[in-house]
């Protein structure tokens, strides 16, 4: 089969990044984001009201305390107070409710609320259990013993208590938060010693519904001032951008068949789309990639932004998509070149592939050893829309969290809610960077096959990425092409390609790679 070139299109002159533009979709992008934090949060507390119907309590689950003296006591609470305690806020602002049922069940149990100074008068030089500390899943209590020698008198014949309950079987109290230091001291109604009491609280409170639905308002604020921000800046940054990239001026141009004319054999040798590559630099330095994460942190910062920037215009752009089968070329672009910047960053600081500092632009990059690029499709399916970025998508969505994602284990070690021991483990891909930090550290070399598997489970992910955030509709290969670059730069698509590599130089004619893909003996990648 022969690609016939065709007569040289001048690219666009190098895209300049629009300090409006940008300003534009990172302030719409932080308002988006803090609206979606605010959103969820009204959301769980919008929840929590919903719980709270017809006076229900969110309930803790009913755990056992025992104690080994004359009182088990909770320290110092602030804000709890009772009905007959002064009132610093509206009753059912904050309400607390206990729940104590006496082991075994028809032993009399008490217990009480009372101001914090009372209960040390009360308990002064009497033997008494403090708890200080409660833990979940496992469930588990920490107690303070103070020590002792006297005899407290029955708690029912004191009369400093704010609200109690005592007798056998499960006794409640509740109490409004006030102002004040409180405690809680559960014991025997006979104040004799040693004990251990079901143990369940609960709380409720008359604001979760106008927090949650305040939440939600300033949310929806949000949303209204970001995303309208977003989309006009991403539209400004990606007007002038190429999504197959940006080279020196007329590259050459190769217009590939269609799929459906090319047959055989050598329909296999034809690379996705979304194309990725990473050159490594000779002579990588030993310890520079122990601190590029921290190097790279402005990167980061503008990049959690961008991506999503990056989400907003992908929801506008598949709604596009959806009624007339076309992605606004502006918004890909600007999508295409948030990926390409991305990757950048990554082939710095994870890939360590150079130790060159990535570009704080979108645009290609002649200079940098890394590039990504989409070619603009003339056409996008619009039913594929609702489904080829989760359900399409889910078996290459397994695969690469597999690959990218970190392991857990667990092991049983014995019987209850605390046999279990679990733990977590790095992916597979940085387990393959780290070997590749400490190959460079020790003996300055990147191993060849090393950084060929790390760029292609990079590529994977890319091209994964490329389908599930709609830039085509060729579904992603189930294939690891591992090296600097996809197999081969053309496309069975139709459309027209670029073949200016992203390191050639800016103003000349295309240039093979720096670093061949194949090449005999020891190569640059392995470092000198």
């Amino acid at each position: 089969m022969t690609f016939i070139p065709t007569n040289p299109v001048p690219a666009p002159a190098r895209a300049r990044m629009r300090p409006g533009a940008l300003v534009m979709v990172l302030l719409g992008a932080l308002a988006v984001l803090i609206g979606g934090g605010l959103a969820l949060g009204g959301a769980a507390v919008a929840a929590l009201a919903g719980l709270q119907h017809d006076g229900n309590f969110l309930n803790t689950s009913t755990e056992r305390f025992e104690f080994d003296s004359y009182a088990l006591t909770t320290p110092k609470v602030e804000g709890l107070r009772s009905s007959a305690g002064p009132v610093s806020l509206p009753a059912g602002i904050a309400t607390l409710r206990l729940r104590a049922t006496g082991v075994p069940t028809g032993r009399a149990i008490f217990i009480g609320v009372a101001r914090q100074a009372d209960v040390d008068a009360y308990l002064s030089s009497v033997h008494h259990t403090e708890l200080v500390d409660v833990s979940t899943n496992p469930f588990r209590a920490g107690y303070r013993d103070v020590e002792g020698t006297s005899v407290p008198v029955p708690p029912v014949s004191e009369r400093f208590w704010a609200t109690s309950a005592s007798g056998s079987g499960t006794q409640e109290i509740v109490t409004d938060l006030g102002s004040g230091s409180w405690a809680v001291v559960v014991m025997n109604a006979d104040a004799s010693p040693a004990g251990a009491v079901d143990l369940q609280a609960g709380f409720r409170s008359n604001l979760f519904a106008p927090i949650g639905l305040t939440l939600l308002v300033s949310a929806l604020v949000l949303a209204i001032i970001g995303i309208p921000l977003v989309l006009a800046g991403a539209v400004g940054l990606g007007r002038g951008l190429d999504p197959g990239g940006i080279g020196g001026p007329g590259p050459v141009q190769f217009t590939a068949p269609l799929a459906g004319q090319v047959t055989g054999p050598e329909r296999d040798f034809f690379t996705y789309p979304a194309r990725l590559s990473g050159y490594p630099d000779p002579g990588l330095s030993r310890w520079l990639w122990l601190v590029k994460w921290f190097l790279a942190l402005p990167h980061f910062v503008v990049l959690l932004l961008l991506w999503v920037a990056c989400l907003v215009c992908t929801v506008a752009a598949g709604i596009v998509i959806l009624f007339s089968g076309r992605y606004p070329r502006s918004l890909f672009t600007f999508t295409v070149g948030v990926f390409r910047w991305t990757w950048r960053v990554q082939f710095y600081a994870s890939a360590l592939g150079t130790d060159r500092y990535p570009p704080f632009t979108l645009a290609s990059v002649s200079s940098f050893p890394a590039d990504f690029q989409v070619p603009y499709p003339a056409h996008l399916g619009r039913g594929l829309v609702l489904v080829k970025w989760w359900l399409l998508a889910l078996p290459h969505l397994l695969i690469v969290a597999g690959l990218t994602g970190a392991w857990s284990w667990t092991i049983a070690v014995g019987t209850g809610p605390g046999g279990f021991l679990r733990g977590s483990g790095v992916s597979v891909l940085s387990l393959l960077v780290l070997i590749a930090g400490c190959a460079l550290l020790f003996s300055a070399r990147y191993p060849r096959p090393l950084f060929d598997l790390v760029v292609g489970i990079h590529r994977w992910v890319y091209r994964v990425m490329a389908y599930v955030f709609l830039l085509r509709d060729e579904y992603p290969p189930f294939r690891l092409d591992q090296g600097p670059e996809d197999p081969r730069d053309e496309t069975a698509t139709g459309e027209t390609l670029s073949t200016a590599t992203p390191n050639a130089p800016t103003g000349g004619p295309p240039m093979p790679p720096a670093f061949p893909a194949q090449q005999p003996g020891r190569g640059p990648w392995e470092g000198t």
